[in-house]
């Protein structure tokens, strides 16, 4: 069981940033990322919205950093994590500009990146770069399959509704072969049909447990309607954590207490068929934080196997 984290202070939506969030910066962020790398973590995630309207702005925040300079920036001080974008909004851009931004990110990294993509909920974003909202499952669809066409060669040929190329090079070339894994986020029905017949993984938003194994196995059975052979990645997004006993409020769903009760707990997660869990920590400090990564790298993690 491999479990990953969405990197605080990058995003500071008041669905999950901490206080503390907003005063911390790239320095944060360097110290956060290094932790995740000794501990063991499978990858650091980093969200993607270009610009917030100001109707969402209380409750969104407008602070989102980009992914791909965030995880290149964290690329170079760590060696081991893998960096996921979580989820890249990706059909904001063309393609060949996502290709060319992830394939440089993934060659700088030695091969480290997971794409993680999504259709975008924001409507005024979309109107604000030109792009289509109204189409944008479709739009996602045929990005994904112009993605791997450019990851696959130096010189891609994708010919479909929306996007049509030939005839054009990109280097440097990603250096896992044949481009990163696609991880396809989102619970809906339209996403999780996206997830079975176009992805390498699958990225719930939110499900809770007893919804999990219908989605499941509503993916495996789509995958084998489609005739997708290759494995999938089923992941998940576990209730917030806190390694021991707090002594300040951490909120009715996080789960909290011993790490064995904790592993136990968490352990249902992989008996639904989940791969990787995507694990959160309350804290009212970058230490704390810390502090709860690595009681969970050494206390929770090795037993959520047995």
């Amino acid at each position: 069981m491999r479990y990953g984290m969405q990197l605080p202070v990058q995003s500071l939506s008041t669905m999950y940033a901490e206080p503390w969030e907003r005063e911390a910066g790239p320095a944060d962020l360097v110290e956060i990322a290094r932790a995740a790398d000794r501990c063991g973590f499978d990858y650091i995630a980093s969200c993607d919205h270009v610009a917030i309207p100001r109707r969402l702005a209380d409750a969104m925040s407008t602070t989102w950093y980009d992914p791909v300079a965030t995880l290149a920036y964290l690329a170079a001080v760590t060696t081991n994590v893998r960096l996921l974008s979580h989820v890249a909004v990706a059909g904001l851009r063309h393609p060949l500009i996502t290709a060319k931004a992830y394939a440089t990110l993934d060659h700088l990294s030695g091969g480290r990146l997971v794409l993680g993509v999504g259709a975008g909920h924001v409507e005024e974003e979309f109107d604000a770069v030109g792009a289509d909202f109204a189409r944008r499952g479709p739009v996602l669809d045929e990005t994904i399959d112009a993605l791997r066409a450019a990851f696959a060669e130096e010189f891609p040929e994708h010919h479909g509704e929306f996007f049509d190329f030939a005839d054009l090079g990109q280097r440097p070339r990603p250096a896992q072969p044949g481009g990163p894994p696609i991880w396809v986020g989102g619970s809906s029905p339209a996403a999780v049909r996206r997830a079975a017949v176009r992805g390498d993984g699958w990225l719930p938003q939110g499900d809770p447990r007893d919804k999990l194994p219908p989605q499941i196995a509503r993916i495996r059975e789509l995958r084998e309607a489609a005739g997708v052979t290759a494995p999938i990645e089923i992941g998940t997004i576990a209730e917030p954590l806190y390694i021991g006993e707090p002594t300040w409020k951490v909120g009715r769903r996080t789960l909290h207490g011993k790490p064995d009760a904790l592993a136990a707990s968490l352990r249902e997660y992989p008996a639904m068929g989940v791969g990787q869990i995507q694990v959160r920590f309350r804290s009212r400090s970058r230490d704390e934080l810390i502090e709860q990564m690595e009681a969970f790298a050494a206390d929770v993690a090795p037993h959520l196997d047995a």
